[in-house]
């Protein structure tokens, strides 16, 4: 292995992926708690599992080594001195320190072995979990106000979002809503101290202490030179421009980052839920982002001709600046659900626009989208199908639930 982090486009061969296998978390979803977990819905755990284990096996399938993410992090955690200062950050992340019980929580969650310790803090603490006797607060006693010291954290499946390689670098992002901020935490630790990443020269182009928010939902590797980041509910402009700034003063092959503007709104909570690239010269698309004439906007980032300074350009095609940044005579995109108002709707609810590219022109979906994947079919894509009743329920697709750590160059 050349270098642990390898990713110039988003259709190169995937070789290597990151993967959250969703567990016990899911099941501390309750009707009155989803909103603020981000959740519209309770998933089944065993089906759920069953179909991430087929979409797992699907990308091994295709030649791709799969890693998982709690098998990370318990090989980082490799010292008693880095299992304290894990849990004692991830306590202070969630709110222990306020409430009183940091102490309590820290004697609890460290008698665990690292892989048990792991998956407690991943699937939440609830109140009833400590001896009684052993509560001395008033919101510890009153548990029907609200039962969790911790919360799950049922997002982690969707492992795109907390971190994206870029380059030979990543970001490890500040995330937008409470429910997921502290998930980004794992792979600082994973980066910092586990063996197959650590002193390997992995550059953070941007850290998740930075003041606005930024996922991985929203990056997507273009090509060696392009980046496009989407202006979205979790993504912010200062992020972007943030991240933007230090790619061009740290490294040389990355010469362009498009802003690429969508509606604020949880549909369209990042940009790989309604615009995917699949070949070189090929995207999936939601026609609901763009106005009635198409258009939309696209800003291109480039390095100034002062150190520290951006050159902003606005666009309103996307089309043509796709074209132009990547420089080919023709350029498809193919419409979510073909066009069509409704299909396209439901299909892209259902995450018909978060294709997964596994090679260029290779794309993993999931199999409800059919509108959408036929579609594809007709264009020469080669489409392969992964089960979906539960794991759509979370609001993410195939490129949601995948973290690429190395790609063939195209």
């Amino acid at each position: 292995m050349s270098h642990p982090i390898h990713v110039t486009s988003e259709i190169g061969k995937l070789k290597t992926v990151l993967l959250k296998r969703p567990g016990k978390e899911l099941e501390n979803l309750t009707p009155e708690y989803l909103p603020q977990l981000l959740f519209d819905d309770i998933p089944y755990l065993k089906v759920i599992q069953e179909e991430h284990d087929f979409f797992a096996q699907t990308l091994r399938n295709e030649g791709t080594e799969v890693l998982y993410l709690d098998d990370l992090v318990k090989e980082a955690l490799h010292s008693d001195e880095l299992r304290t200062e894990f849990i004692e950050r991830i306590l202070q992340e969630s709110g222990a320190h306020v409430n009183g019980s940091f102490q309590r929580l820290k004697e609890y969650l460290l008698s665990f072995s690292t892989e048990e310790m792991i998956q407690k803090v991943m699937s939440g603490v609830r109140k009833n979990e400590i001896d009684a006797t052993k509560k001395t607060h008033l919101y510890e006693m009153m548990e029907s106000h609200y039962p969790f010291y911790m919360d799950p954290m049922p997002n982690l499946y969707f492992t795109r979002d907390p971190a994206a390689s870029i380059g030979n670098g990543l970001s490890i992002n500040k995330m937008r809503q409470p429910a997921r901020q502290r998930e980004s935490l794992f792979m600082e630790y994973i980066i910092k101290h586990h063996p197959r990443f650590a002193g390997k020269d992995v550059p953070v182009w941007v850290d998740r202490n930075y003041d606005f928010p930024i996922e991985g939902g929203d990056e997507l590797v273009l090509s060696e030179e392009v980046i496009a980041i989407g202006v979205s509910e979790r993504t912010s402009a200062k992020a972007i421009e943030r991240l933007a700034t230090n790619l061009f003063a740290k490294q040389d092959k990355i010469k362009k980052v498009l802003a690429i503007e969508i509606p604020n709104c949880r549909a369209f909570m990042h940009l790989d839920t309604v615009f995917t690239m699949i070949d070189r010269n090929m995207f999936t698309i939601h026609p609901g982002i763009q106005d009635p004439d198409g258009k939309m906007n696209v800003y291109i980032l480039e390095k100034g001709a002062e150190a520290g300074q951006i050159k902003i350009t606005h666009n309103t095609d996307l089309q043509a600046t796709l074209k132009e940044v990547l420089n080919v005579d023709e350029l498809a995109l193919i419409p979510c659900g073909g066009g069509d108002e409704i299909i396209s709707a439901r299909e892209q609810w259902n995450d018909g626009s978060n294709t997964l590219a596994i090679a260029p022109g290779v794309v993993v979906t999931y199999d409800r989208n059919y509108v959408s994947n036929e579609l594809l079919r007709q264009h020469g894509v080669k489409v392969i199908e992964v089960l979906s009743s539960e794991l759509s329920r979370g609001r993410g697709g195939p490129r949601c639930m995948s973290m690429p750590l190395v790609r063939e160059d195209i």
